[in-house]
C-alpha cells in the first residue's frame, strides 16, 4: 500500500468513521466492481494528497472553498458528504451559514437555497446519529 493510500485511509476514517474507510479501502483493493478504482483514487488522491496538505491551507479553510465549489456546482450529495467533513474540519453552523450567504450572491437564489437544504439535512442526520454541531 501507498503512503498516500495510507494517509487517505486514516483521515477518511476520521471524517466518516472507521467501517466506513476500510470498506472503501477493500472495494478499491478489491479490483472488482464497477467503480473499484474511484474508491482507491479517493483514498490516494483527494484524501491521501489534498486533504493532508495541512500545512499549504488548514482543512478547515479547504472545507469552506471545497463547499464553495460544490455548491456552485449544484453538487447535493457531495454538499451533504462535505457538510459532515466540514463538521469533523472544525466548521461551525455559523461558517455553513455564512457561506450559504455568499453563494446566495455568487450562484444565485435557487442554487443557493438547494445548498442549504442539503446542508440543514446533513445537520438533521448528524444530530439523528448523536452527533454535536457547534
Amino acid at each position: 500500500m501507498s503512503e498516500n493510500m495510507d494517509k487517505g485511509h486514516a483521515l477518511f476514517g476520521e471524517i466518516y468513521g472507521r467501517e466506513m474507510a476500510d470498506g472503501c479501502k477493500a472495494f478499491g483493493e478489491s479490483g472488482e466492481g464497477f467503480g473499484s478504482l474511484q474508491a482507491r483514487w479517493t483514498l490516494e488522491l483527494p484524501f491521501g494528497q489534498i486533504w493532508t496538505r495541512d500545512e499549504q491551507l488548514p482543512r478547515k479553510l479547504r472545507s469552506f472553498a471545497v463547499l464553495g465549489m460544490l455548491i456552485g456546482l449544484r453538487q447535493v450529495d457531495e454538499i451533504k458528504m462535505h457538510t459532515r467533513m466540514g463538521v469533523a474540519n472544525g466548521l461551525t453552523r455559523q461558517d455553513f451559514e455564512e457561506i450559504f450567504y455568499s453563494a446566495l450572491v455568487y450562484t444565485g437564489f435557487p442554487i443557493a437555497n438547494t445548498a442549504k437544504a442539503a446542508i440543514l439535512e446533513a445537520f438533521a442526520e448528524m444530530e439523528a446519529e448523536g452527533k454535536t454541531i457547534p
